[in-house]
């Protein structure tokens, strides 16, 4: 009797959750000429970030522009990622043109970029098969049969060190140089971006000198891709989050309890396309970037069940400290709790 009861509220659950994407689609429609809007913005904003780090001699307001760039690169990222979903000015031969060599410009050609994403998106907070296309995450048992530069390598690439200075290992190494030597074929266009990216940085050099080297070229790209990279790992590497093994894992309880809602301030909302709503962006990636917020006020259980992270310094720290998967507590666990767990 116990068991069929726990079975109907799982049915039940399973109901309510279907319901809850369908509940979402009346908003995974884009409006064509606010999609353009949003571009185009995009694009003004992010030349003139560039021209006012070219422009301007103070080295304070070089730098200022840089960061303004990187975060302005931020956004234009989040309307590619949109693109690739095809949620935004999809069948447009212009904005596949435009996208496609944007692509290549962010060091996440569309080949590695998409195949790794969908990946990602099918098989979120799934253990043993998340990690393609996101921050590796085994089981505490699992990490003490790994060797000591297995589990060198797996606290790096989730370290502080390596997601700050993203631009290198997340992008340049993980994204292209990994993707062209596992496949040379099917991603030659990592090679091609790699190609292009260094030729960029010598005209750079060559044409403006060495100061718009750092500020127009390598500082842009350094704020970018630290900040892109942390969203990426703290939107589901986060007090709370689930991790599921095979039979145990839902597309929707993926969404709902993997994927985190990251409180901003408007700014940095603006700045970051609204990615903070990545509960919902799971839930239905068909839903363009600029009606996230429509869904999260629209629909009341993606606030009330929503998971929440910020980027204040002390929930940075706490999605830090997570080291693993612990099936037993159901939850990540701390470098201490991992230990004692040995």
């Amino acid at each position: 009797m116990e068991a069929q009861a726990t079975k109907r509220v799982t049915e039940k659950q399973s109901v309510e959750r279907k319901d809850l994407i369908l509940a979402t689609r009346p908003f995974a429609h884009e409006i064509r000429a606010r999609s353009w809007m949003h571009l185009g913005i995009a694009v003004v904003v992010t030349v003139a970030c560039y021209l006012g780090v070219i422009l301007l001699d103070p080295l304070w307001s070089k730098a200022a522009f840089g960061v303004l760039a990187g975060l302005s690169l931020v956004r234009m990222f989040i309307l590619y990622h949109d693109h690739q979903h095809k949620s935004i000015l999809n069948r447009s031969w212009l904005a596949n043109g435009f996208f496609s060599f944007f692509g290549v410009f962010m060091l996440s050609p569309p080949s590695i970029w998409k195949r790794s994403h969908d990946h990602h998106h099918k098989h979120n907070s799934k253990l043993y098969t998340s990690s393609i296309g996101s921050f590796p995450v085994v089981t505490v048992e699992k990490y003490w049969t790994l060797s000591r530069g297995e589990r060198f390598a797996y606290n790096f690439i989730r370290s502080p060190f390596a997601i700050g200075f993203g631009y290198l290992f997340v992008f340049i190494i993980g994204m292209c140089l990994n993707s062209f030597i596992s496949n040379k074929g099917r991603h030659w266009d990592s090679l091609i971006t790699l190609v292009v990216h260094a030729g960029l940085g010598w005209v750079t050099w060559y044409f403006l000198g060495w100061e718009n080297l750092v500020f127009a070229f390598f500082l842009p790209y350094l704020v970018t891709f630290a900040l892109g990279s942390y969203l990426f790992y703290a939107q589901h590497n986060f007090p709370g989050t689930v991790f599921s093994h095979k039979n145990g894992w839902s597309y929707v309880k993926a969404a709902l309890d993997s994927s985190s809602y990251m409180k901003m301030n408007p700014v940095l909302q603006w700045f970051t396309g609204n990615i903070g709503f990545h509960h919902i962006h799971h839930l239905n990636a068909h839903i363009p970037f600029y009606r996230l917020p429509e869904v999260y006020w629209a629909i009341p259980e993606l606030r009330e069940k929503a998971k929440l992270t910020s980027l204040w310094p002390w929930d940075v720290i706490a999605c830090f400290r997570l080291k693993a998967w612990d099936p037993a507590l159901q939850r990540m666990v701390t470098r201490r709790e991992l230990v004692q767990r040995r």
